[in-house]
């Protein structure tokens, strides 16, 4: 079928619609994309035997291009057909919120994609939030199958049982190929079709929030494709051999991933991710994002010397726009530079992130446990890394010592930096879960990676799927990591002072390796809470410790109780009283038996 002229005009002579990409409406499905250096754009498709020019667009002005076609239906295939001098170009729609497949075709979405309607549920305070990092295609892969968004919903439950109250999925925007960690975004605006495509990804975040569960999206924005990218000198301009349009076409285009760094600077380009961001939190109701590498956003090589001023302006700008649309959804950035500006205000200069996470938590924590000799453990960095603050706020970090990048890379899994056996011995064990103490009970929005419950091993690989029979032989372990979570919450009403703002590292020794900590809100019954840590083989008996309160205080987790592994020692730990004597800075003490590698954490009950 060829369209006339007359027919072209007629099908556009009604008031263009608002939006880009494919509109569905009632009449038809409306067509914009921006391709400023293209002579001539026509849409093809199913609906016209893919032939160019059949369905002319109508050049807007500003380099955008509109059609309105009677006869396009959601559901139809289509691409972009662009003429510039002898180049005639297919594309797939920058905008595309469904496609077949990478290096497929763009599919007109659904009448109502864009209006389903979102649930009551309400994301809970920061400094609530206990997250779990995890990987659709490999958190419940079956049958030697890429994992998708109803598998993973299977596994929910048990997430909620542990406590998680958030999930932060990595990246899910359609990338190259059916197996990935997700950070090669080809087409940013649809959802991973090997993961089950939109309409999976909606069930999934309504089942999350129907357990009580945030969904958090990593996003990519460093970076596109460097596969499969229909964006790539998209309209046929580019300069220096470099991607065109939507990128940098200078030095600035460099990053670790490809000459595929987007143009910040260009207002459509920032429109683009702008829009992009505000998708998964409108469209899908998403509670927050992650954002890959920001540093590659506001630098080149990560150098100070070349920052990229209109990067962290982008950044600002979506932040704070997310703030005043979304109040309480939550913007997390991978930085890795412990930089306070990253989570600063924007009206104070900074990038307005809620949060970031924390190389100053996680390096030198995963330093200490993974060393071999207790010597070498160092107390200090111990003590720095639970103090470290951002802007004067505990929860401007988020704090780990396992995510996709700490367990690749070169990198193991925890339990199997101690231990590289398939069945981790005692060390191995006692030293994880020290780590899973320190993380539960430091200041900071803690975050578990998937599997780390139950002892998950070896490296991450986006081919190797999470060993659910692991976790009925760990399943101990796992109420380790459940009964951490429910101090953390407070789940029992006298352990407040763990989500509280208020730390002090007052006993740092570093000869014997224990150091305890006090948490608190307000401070007194029902919210102080100590915590004491020994790095070091080795029970140590009547070990004295200052508190800060008088009267008794009650052992709530010991995580040498054999009930967590038979490998334990069951150190025989206990209540303690608090004596009229000063030490530690606090006017009252009392002694304490701990176990080797161990954490005791005691509170007071009203």
């Amino acid at each position: 079928m060829v369209s006339s002229n007359n027919a072209l005009q007629s099908e556009t002579s009604i008031d263009p619609l608002p939006g880009m990409g494919a509109i569905p409406h009632a009449d038809g499905v409306a067509f914009r994309v921006w391709a400023p250096h293209a002579e001539q754009v026509s849409v093809i498709g199913a609906f016209n035997d893919w032939q160019a020019g059949a369905d002319q667009c109508v050049s807007e002005g500003n380099g955008y291009w509109y059609a309105n076609l009677a006869h396009a239906r959601p559901g139809d295939e289509y691409q972009y057909h662009l003429i510039n001098g002898e180049q005639q170009l297919q594309r797939i729609d920058p905008y595309a919120r469904v496609v077949t497949n990478s290096a497929g075709n763009a599919v007109v979405p659904a009448l109502d994609f864009f209006d389903q309607p979102g649930s009551d549920f309400q994301m809970p305070p920061w400094n609530e939030l206990v997250i779990y990092e995890l990987h659709i295609g490999t958190f419940n892969a079956k049958d030697e199958t890429v994992g998708t968004f109803d598998t993973a919903i299977e596994r929910l439950p048990h997430l909620q049982a542990l406590g998680i109250n958030a999930v932060e999925v990595m990246p899910i925007a359609e990338f190259a190929g059916d197996y990935s960690w997700g950070y090669n975004p080809a087409h940013p605006y649809a959802v991973e079709s090997a993961y089950g495509g939109p309409e999976a990804f909606k069930r999934f975040i309504a089942a999350a929030h129907d357990l009580g569960i945030a969904v958090i999206v990593d996003v990519v924005y460093n970076h596109f494709g460097p596969s499969d990218i229909s964006l790539w000198q998209f309209d046929g301009w580019q300069e220096n051999g470099k991607g065109g349009i939507y990128f940098y076409n200078d030095w600035r285009s460099a990053t670790p991933w490809g000459d595929t760094r987007p143009d910040y600077g260009r207002g459509e380009v920032r429109q683009y991710i702008f829009d992009n961001a505000m998708m998964w939190l409108d469209d899908y109701h998403a509670d927050g994002l992650r954002y890959d590498m920001t540093l590659y956003i506001r630098s080149v090589e990560a150098s100070a010397q070349q920052m990229i001023v209109e990067g962290w302006s982008l950044l600002q700008w979506i932040n704070s726009e997310v703030e005043r649309r979304y109040p309480g959804k939550i913007t997390i950035a991978e930085d890795l530079q412990s930089s306070a500006e990253l989570t600063l205000k924007h009206e104070d200069g900074g990038a307005h992130f809620s949060s970031q996470w924390d190389a100053a938590f996680v390096h030198p924590v995963r330093t200490a446990l993974i060393e071999v000799d207790d010597a070498n453990r160092s107390m200090p960095a111990v003590r720095d890394a639970l103090l470290k603050r951002y802007n004067d706020d505990a929860f401007e970090r988020v704090v780990y010592t396992e995510s996709h990048d700490e367990v690749a890379n070169g990198k193991q899994r925890l339990v199997s930096e101690i231990d590289p056996s398939e069945q981790p011995g005692r060390y191995a064990i006692k030293r994880s879960c020290l780590g899973a103490a320190l993380v539960m009970t430091a200041p900071g929005i803690p975050m578990l990676f998937q599997g780390q419950e139950f002892l998950r091993d070896q490296w991450f690989r986006d081919d190797r799927p999470i060993d659910w029979h692991r976790a009925e032989e760990y399943a101990d372990i796992t109420t380790l990591y459940r009964d951490l979570i429910s101090l953390r919450l407070n789940r029992n009403g006298y352990s407040a002072g763990l989500s509280g703002q208020h730390t002090a590292v007052y006993h740092v020794n570093d000869n014997d390796k224990v150091i305890a900590m006090h948490r608190w809100q307000e401070g007194g019954v029902g919210d102080d809470v100590v915590v004491v840590f020994n790095f070091a083989e080795g029970r140590k008996d009547h070990y004295v410790i200052g508190l800060p309160q008088a009267g008794e205080w009650t052992l709530r987790f010991n995580s040498d109780a054999t009930l967590y592994s038979e490998q334990l020692d069951e150190t025989p730990s206990g209540d303690i009283t608090a004596q009229d004597e000063a030490h530690d800075g606090h006017a009252f003490s009392a002694a304490i038996t701990i176990g080797a590698y161990s954490c005791l954490i005691y509170t007071q009950e009203k």
